[in-house]
């Protein structure tokens, strides 16, 4: 087993590092220390504590089958139909407790870097890139560390290719080649957790041409690696008093400048292969697709626990109020709806024919995705509806010490006689926080564009949806004849049956581990 973390060690493994950061216009002496990071650090940190709970780490670990050893399940390489499920609910339960906490990122791109590096092998008929990627896989697990992601690019003028570019550096790419390694330029322009991460996995954005073969590359570089420069904003709302949740769970974005950064060739897991870069960002999509299921589930089981409490704290019942029950019931088939989709992507999920590993339907993954990108914003309105206008409105909370309104406020201003007043409020500004203030903006805007945009999501359903078998089951009814041409375009897809032609009796879906998915949150 690899020496795991805790929240406490992963915030002093963070000093070990010296990056440039800047925030608000200034040069961040600590990362470790920085207030407006406070947030962000927590939420990871939750990811290291739940794995050393005894009663979590069945769910928050596993076993990783190239080296045998247990390690993180943020870390972890998916090998069965169980494992994605595990993931999912583990992702769940992480963002229960932090609204978002990125590292399952550090997981999405991990299994789609080892499945690319498979990839290359076999069309090479080597075995360089999968062993490169596991010695940089195992070293990673051993010092349990945080990854961030860098794929989306600057991009320039979207109407143009990489190559076509005005300035290149709005991507990043290969600027030079040494015996030793290459040096990278260009900008990544989000990058989730940018400043407390130990390193990120540099990854393409979209599909290279070949003319687009220097911005075709994939390798790991130290977040305080020469060159590299973050520009950071706040994680969350820190040090605001009404920011309830966000001032001690969020998460930080950055912009990463690379300036002729040194990689060494042991840290590149491919640089100028540009016919394989579509197939690390397809994978790595659906990876991260099926993740941010798990995660904006646990953002609506917050809605849900938060709007009945309002409703309770208004001296509503929603059994008996109807238009209550409604949107709450409403609001549960929403998060229930695409988390549905994650267990189906899970389930159905096969192994990749390259390395082996497990892949998450693809077409689930991305319906369960769609559907929160564009459902967030009707999760957010029912959460404002069962709530009331008291959300925005409600005096800040300075006013809840001033002797000259503070008394008068706790009598007008309390509802359900069984409710303390602190209770009510509190509730609410909970609510304000997280979907009527910047932090909740922010939980609309990554829902939406997080993973990609809904025309993205849109695509790889149509591309991957075996439409083919539904139009010969049609030809089939009416005695059409079923026309087998590879030119046919909307037959090209079909499929036996959902998961496979020998069902789901399958080598490698093993059962996840029984968790209490409902329970109520327990204190860190």
């Amino acid at each position: 087993m690899v020496a795991l973390m805790s929240s406490g060690e992963y915030r002093d493994s963070l000093r070990q590092y010296h990056p440039v950061v800047y925030l608000d216009g200034r040069l961040v002496e600590s990362v470790a220390d920085e207030a407006a990071f406070k947030p962000g650090l927590n939420a990871v940190g939750v990811t290291y504590d739940f794995a050393l709970r005894p009663e979590l780490s069945p769910l928050m670990t596993a076993v990783q089958h190239s080296s045998g050893k247990t390690v993180n399940r943020f870390l972890h390489i998916n090998a069965s139909a169980g494992d994605l499920l595990n993931k999912l609910e583990a992702v769940r339960r992480v963002c229960q407790e932090t609204g978002c906490a990125m590292r399952y990122l550090t997981q999405d791109a991990l299994n789609a870097i080892y499945q690319v590096a498979a990839r290359i092998d076999d069309a090479r008929g080597s075995t360089e890139h999968r062993a490169k990627f596991l010695s940089y896989l195992h070293d990673v697990q051993n010092r349990d560390l945080t990854l961030g992601v860098a794929m989306t690019d600057a991009k320039g003028d979207r109407s143009k290719r990489p190559h076509e570019q005005g300035n290149r550096d709005s991507y990043v790419h290969v600027a030079e080649r040494k015996a030793a390694g290459i040096v990278i330029s260009g900008t990544k322009a989000i990058v989730t957790g940018a400043p407390y991460v130990h390193e990120l996995l540099v990854m393409p954005c979209r599909n290279m041409g070949r003319e687009d073969a220097d911005f075709a590359l994939c390798c790991a570089v130290p977040i305080d690696a020469p060159g590299l420069t973050i520009v950071a904003r706040p994680a969350g709302r820190p040090g605001e008093k009404s920011a309830l949740f966000s001032n001690k769970f969020g998460q930080s974005t950055g912009v990463a400048i690379f300036d002729k950064v040194f990689v060494p060739w042991d840290r590149v897991f491919f640089a100028g292969d540009w016919e394989h870069s579509g197939f690390l960002t397809y994978h790595y999509a659906t990876h991260h697709r099926h993740s941010c299921i798990g995660a904006r589930a646990g953002f609506g089981d917050l809605l849900i626990g938060a709007g009945a409490l309002m409703c309770e704290a208004n001296g509503f019942n929603p059994e008996t109020e109807t238009h209550l029950r409604e949107q709450m019931v409403e609001l549960i088939k929403i998060t229930e709806g695409f988390f549905a989709c994650g267990v189906a992507a899970s389930v159905y999920g096969a192994a990749d024919p390259h390395s082996g590993s497990f892949m998450p339907d693809p077409v689930f993954s991305n319906i369960g995705k769609l559907l929160l990108a564009t459902q967030i914003y009707d999760m957010h309105r029912i959460a404002h509806y069962v709530s009331g206008g008291l959300v925005v409105a409600l005096p800040g909370p300075d006013e809840d010490h001033n002797p000259a309104t503070a008394a008068r406020l706790s009598e007008v201003l309390r509802a359900n006689p069984d409710i303390p007043y602190d209770k009510r409020i509190q509730t609410s500004r909970f609510l304000e926080d997280l979907t009527a203030s910047y932090q909740g903006g922010w939980y609309s805007v990554i829902s939406l564009h997080g993973g990609g945009s809904p025309a993205a999501m849109k695509q790889e359903i149509y591309r991957n949806y075996p439409i083919g078998s539904k139009v010969q089951l049609v030809e089939k009814l009416l005695d059409q004849g079923i026309v087998h041409d590879p030119r046919r375009a909307i037959t090209r897809n079909q499929q036996p049956g959902k998961c496979c032609a020998r069902g789901c009796s399958a080598e490698g879906t093993a059962v996840m581990v029984p968790m209490e998915r409902h329970s109520p949150a327990e204190e860190v």
